[in-house]
């Protein structure tokens, strides 16, 4: 029987070990932490399972914004200027994966072609693992003040539709219907029905993980370090614990993928945006369908665990300290898209949580057999679509160490892409 080391146990990491108990591998999962614990991207993240998520976070025009992102530490996306030395290589790369329609509408065929039909994907997995509660699937909504701010993202709605995402359009009245706790400020809304959301991702990733271990697979509390490969066959995966011996492995590390990838024959340039999110613990209102507003550009979703708000970008690394004041704005945002919400929210009501996404520079996840040996696959790199990702992901895994066809054209996300 072939023994599968699977590094990480994020969502990725998760799903990947399922796929591969199903292929019959003897499979060990390998993470430092507690799976879906507050340490991990899988737990603290927006909660979207979005199949329409198929824009890369580059658009046109976004490098006149650099000066505004190095002078802002609260906006939107925001680059710490004691980073941007070491970050400047990737930006480049990311500002010109973004730099016309033509590209972004390529890089939206790729993700689509990775998202399509995720929303069951997941019910399916949480009704085996017995959580069938945590994935609900009544779409998601874009809101706006009115038509003209929808019109003025025509060129996104314009991809997706080219990529085979449809919508119903709301006016406001018909928002009013949907959402009678929201702000009247908004008029016009979007919703994507073929969208859903998980209320706990934290708790879905470890009732995977629990899942994966009910099959067989070993849950081995440990950080991978590298490989031992002798003529490009694996040999062992290198851990903080000491060698495990493997005949393959799978790199779904998240943030933490970039030395592992080196280590496997590929250099990637892999960068973490620090992602927050603020909760409110029995809120009081909130949203029926989650809801992204553009003025705000985050997600706001009711969870098993409160009200929760999450989006934000900030490019800083893995080591520096969160700045909580962007956690803060996220709150405040969220008490002006629901004015029902009391004002004077006592501390311990509301949580804060910053975790990192780990990000390539075109908006394209690193999916494919490593250079350095053909028993490693990469699969890490999600940015902002790896909770709706993860079950294809998975499948393609399988699918690549098996050495069969696989589903969709694994091409666009190859890790040598970037030579």
């Amino acid at each position: 029987m072939t023994h599968t080391v699977v590094i990480g146990a994020g969502i990725v990491g998760a799903c990947t070990a399922l796929a591969l108990l199903r292929e019959g591998h003897q499979v060990t999962i390998l993470e430092p932490g507690a799976p879906g614990g507050e340490q991990a991207a899988s737990y603290g993240n927006g909660c979207w399972l979005s199949p329409m998520s198929v824009i890369p976070p580059a658009t046109p025009g976004l490098w006149k914004k650099v000066p505004g992102f190095l002078a802002d530490p609260l906006g939107p996306l925001a680059i710490r200027w004691s980073y941007f030395p070491r970050v400047l290589p990737w930006l480049l790369r990311y500002l010109k994966a973004g730099n016309s329609e033509a590209k972004i509408q390529r890089t939206a065929y790729a993700l689509r072609a990775m998202l399509s039909g995720a929303p069951a994907a997941h019910a399916a997995l949480a009704e085996e693992a017995g959580v069938v509660a945590l994935i609900e699937r009544r779409g998601l909504m874009y809101i706006y003040p009115s038509r003209a701010e929808f019109e003025a993202e025509a060129m996104a709605w314009r991809v997706r539709y080219k990529a085979g995402i449809e919508w119903l359009e709301l006016n406001a009245d018909e928002m009013r219907q949907r959402e009678p706790h929201l702000d009247r400020r908004y008029q016009f809304g979007v919703l994507v029905e073929e969208g859903g959301h998980c209320r706990d991702p934290g708790a879905y990733v470890a009732a995977l993980v629990a899942l994966a271990q009910a099959q067989g697979a070993v849950l081995q509390q440990a950080g991978a370090t590298g490989f031992r490969l002798e003529s490009g066959r694996l040999k062992a995966v290198r851990t903080t614990t000491g060698e495990l011996l493997a005949d393959r492995a799978v790199i779904c590390a998240g943030a933490h993928s970039k030395v592992l990838a080196a280590e496997a024959g590929d250099s990637v340039p892999l960068e973490t945006e620090r992602g927050y999110h603020a909760m409110i613990e029995g809120a009081e209102v909130g949203p029926v369908t989650p809801l992204m507003p553009s003025d705000g550009k985050m997600s706001i979703t009711m969870t098993n665990k409160g009200l929760r708000v999450a989006g934000q970008v900030e490019i800083a690394g893995l080591a520096a300290a969160p700045n909580w004041q962007r956690a803060e704005i996220l709150r405040d945002h969220l008490l002006r898209s629901f004015p029902g919400l009391p004002r004077d929210l006592p501390a311990e009501r509301v949580k804060f949580w910053m975790g990192h996404r780990p990000s390539m520079p075109d908006g394209l996840p690193v999916l494919g057999l490593a250079s350095g040996s053909q028993d490693i696959v990469h699969a890490f790199g999600h940015g902002h679509v790896g909770l709706v990702a993860a079950p294809r992901t998975a499948r393609l895994v399988t699918q690549l160490l098996a050495g069969r066809q696989t589903e969709i054209d694994a091409r666009p996300y190859d890790p040598k892409r970037f030579r």
